[in-house]
């Protein structure tokens, strides 16, 4: 295994992930690179219809918010990679659904291993809406390290 490709986000636990995922990946002796999926942004575009009188949702898509959205996120990830003292670690940007573009960016790199943390959700939200953690393991092509990530 010699590319660790570690998955984060904007929770603080994010910062647990990062340690264990770059712990495992000097163990290992392999090149390490931080990933922030940016979701899609055309959904605060979209025009709902006003339903039982309500009709906030009828808001304007502003591009500019994309542009916000890309400079926090290459911020993000700069603070993230200083925070390990290793010029060698990389970092990508993608947007789109979390999952997809954490598998394709694993296979673009050629990751070896993917490491990911496990934020604590209700049995009833994985039902419907599923995890981008069980998403990647069910289509991943590589080994994934999961992260449990426990509220307190």
């Amino acid at each position: 295994m010699n590319k660790v490709l570690i998955a984060i986000d904007y929770n603080p636990t994010s910062e647990e992930v990062v340690k264990k995922g770059y712990e495992l990946a000097k163990t290992l002796d392999a090149e390490v690179c931080l990933i922030h999926v940016i979701s899609n942004l055309q959904y605060y575009g979209i025009q709902y219809p006003s339903f039982m009188g309500y009709d906030a949702m009828n808001v304007t898509y502003d591009p500019s918010i994309q542009d916000e959205m890309k400079k926090i996120a290459k911020d993000f990830l700069k603070t993230a990679t200083e925070n390990l003292k290793d010029p060698m670690v990389k970092s990508h940007i993608a947007e789109g659904d979390t999952a997809d573009e954490v598998l394709n960016y694993a296979e673009e790199w050629k990751a070896s291993l993917i490491v990911m943390g496990t934020h604590s959700h209700s049995a009833l939200e994985k039902l419907l809406i599923g995890t981008v953690a069980s998403s990647v393991l069910e289509h991943t092509k590589v080994p994934v390290f999961m992260v449990p990530i426990k509220k307190d």
